[in-house]
């Protein structure tokens, strides 16, 4: 069972999606196309899939260098395209873009010849037309919309013409020259009711091109981030981006991240919600406490935690595993499985937040870059903990106090105290950090430093279907 349904567009079965771009704001990261020749002006679909991080900026899709056009979801959360800065229209949504664990499946069919002003911008979320829009201006019939599709304008993915870049993930990005574009040529409804990808078998016309982000490379060619790979060889530039932002978190397969809706205090999430920033202070207002965006209650599952930033203050920083408690005011979670890294002299493992009887005592120190490994066993209420890929202690948890909702467990990274400073990253799969050795699960899925022990699994909706 999962505390947090995410939408099945993220299930099994079918068209499989493999990778996708992670894209932090904080890197200013994009990619760039100069056109090799002019387009079409009046017709053109962008298709793609995103699932978001930072929910608090404009959040950039595509833009261009000359012409103040832009695709983003504004820092209002309402989707908007804005066309030569609203001189030839401006659509923003009525729907707010604000759930950082979904993935959305978006289709822009552009065609300015229709009659019907409406009809020339159409937008479709996750298959369905929007129609509720907080401001809806439609260019005039014939407009040429000259910046996303003329040879004298660089097109930019992941930002827009003053910077403002998109922060999160991005899948299956298509750009259609010539044609607008039905969202059933990308994807459609399955057996359960669900929005989900489909293989697109149309054409592109001159200017098009589909980026699948299977390379890692940083040239702009057919092996680098930004490889075409519809055959036009509209090959992106790469900018600020590394093979560590290809991931396999994608619609298909939705990995767990921290949660940024859930409070985080002082703590600052980047790399697509997979790294957490303390912060040092003089208070216990300082602290943070982040859960993951998938939690289970039953199965095994497997993810690492790394150390990236250690101090010598006293303070306690708690990664592992916990639960969501509503009756907890300040905090939000409470831990129920951990490592407790206490400053650099001292790391404790097991039993849960405040029973320090249950805790293991004096386990091996931690220092910068320490990768813990949690396999958690839901059904028998143990848990095993790892450092560098060797056993380091375990947990056996007497559940039986605790509500159903209370045995949702997840990922936790949290610190308590005043002036600590703990930087954590959580791979459950799908890593923000370089993996110098590559290890999946009996599955075939995730990229671990260290292999998961036998019977454990990556935590990702297909697994979820499986044993979750």
């Amino acid at each position: 069972m999962v505390a947090f349904i995410l939408p099945a567009n993220s299930a099994t079965g079918g068209f499989d999606i493999d990778n996708s771009l992670r894209i932090e704001d904080g890197d200013s990261p994009y990619l760039q196309l100069a056109h090799g020749a002019d387009g079409t002006t009046k017709t053109m679909t962008f298709s793609w899939w995103f699932k978001q991080g930072n929910i608090t900026i404009n959040r950039n899709f595509f833009g261009h260098s000359s012409v103040d056009d832009a695709i983003f979801i504004r820092s209002d959360d309402g989707f908007s395209f804005i066309m030569r800065n609203a001189a030839d229209g401006i659509l923003t949504t009525n729907r707010k873009f604000r759930d950082p664990t979904a993935w959305y499946h978006i289709v822009l069919a552009i065609d300015t010849t229709q009659g019907t002003a409406a009809n020339r911008i159409k937008l479709y979320v996750n298959g369905v037309q929007e129609t509720s829009f907080a401001t809806a201006t439609y260019p005039d019939q014939n407009t040429d919309l000259t910046g996303f599709n003329t040879n004298t304008d660089n097109q930019f993915i992941g930002r827009e013409k003053g910077g403002n870049y998109f922060d999160g993930y991005m899948a299956e990005v298509y750009f259609i020259d010539g044609v607008a574009k039905a969202p059933t040529d990308f994807g459609e409804v399955n057996d359960n009711g669900v929005w989900v990808p489909i293989e697109y078998s149309g054409s592109y016309g001159t200017n098009g091109y589909f980026l699948e982000f299977k390379q890692t490379g940083t040239s702009q060619n057919s092996s680098g981030i930004g490889a075409d790979t519809s055959g036009n060889d509209n090959h992106f530039a790469v900018n600020n981006l590394a093979a560590t932002d290809v991931t396999v978190d994608t619609p298909t397969n939705n990995f767990a991240t921290y949660n940024s809706l859930r409070p985080n205090n002082q703590a600052t999430l980047s790399e697509g919600n997979c790294f957490v920033t303390g912060v040092t202070g003089g208070s216990t207002s300082m602290e943070y406490h982040q859960l993951s965006t998938i939690l289970v209650n039953k199965g095994k599952w497997y993810w690492e935690m790394k150390i990236t930033a250690n101090n010598t203050i006293s303070a306690n920083t708690y990664i592992g595993c916990g639960y969501w408690d509503d009756s907890d005011s300040t905090h939000g979670t409470t831990v129920q499985g951990c490592l407790v890294v206490s400053g650099t002299s001292n790391v404790r493992g097991g039993g849960s937040y405040g029973n320090t009887a249950t805790f293991q005592s004096s386990l091996t120190a931690p220092v910068q870059n320490d990768i813990y490994g949690f396999a958690v066993n839901c059904d028998d209420e143990e848990i095993t903990f790892f450092r560098n890929g060797s056993a380091h202690g375990s947990a056996d948890n007497d559940y039986s106090a605790l509500s159903p909702e209370q045995k949702l467990l997840g990922p936790y990274a949290g610190h308590g105290g005043s002036s600590q400073l703990q930087n954590i990253h959580l791979n459950t799969g799908n890593p923000a950090f370089a993996i110098s050795s590559g290890n999946a699960d009996a599955n075939g899925y995730g990229n671990f430093e260290f292999a998961p022990p036998s019977g454990y699994y990556a935590l990702c909706t297909k697994n979820l279907a499986e044993y979750g």
